[in-house]
């Protein structure tokens, strides 16, 4: 957890667990991160190597590929592959860039 932390913090954007408090949201952009599940590797009946999913959320009122940029750039330099997709939400009138890699607990 702490080198998520590490990562998000060189993003220089506010994040937040999973979701900001109801009313304390940043206006955009900013990001949530979620830790969803793991795919760990076992042998002898043991989990062997521990791996979490991690799935950071970029939020922007408006199509940013800078903002975009900077994320990805961030996690190269961390030499995290990542896949990424993108949807809008019309309830809240914001793009979601999802980045979804595995990293080692």
């Amino acid at each position: 957890m702490d080198e998520i932390l590490q990562i998000l913090g060189k993003i220089q954007m506010p994040f937040a667990y999973d979701h900001f408090a109801e009313g304390e949201a940043p206006d955009p952009p900013f990001i949530c991160y979620l830790l969803p599940d793991s795919n760990n590797f076992s042998a002898d009946g043991k989990v062997y190597y521990k791996v979490n999913n991690v799935h950071i959320e970029l939020y922007t009122d408006l199509k940013d590929l800078s903002m975009e940029a900077a994320v990805e750039a961030v996690l190269d330099e961390h030499g995290i592959f990542y896949n990424k997709s993108e949807t809008w939400i019309e309830s809240e009138k914001l793009y979601e860039i999802l980045y979804t890699f595995e990293m080692e607990v």
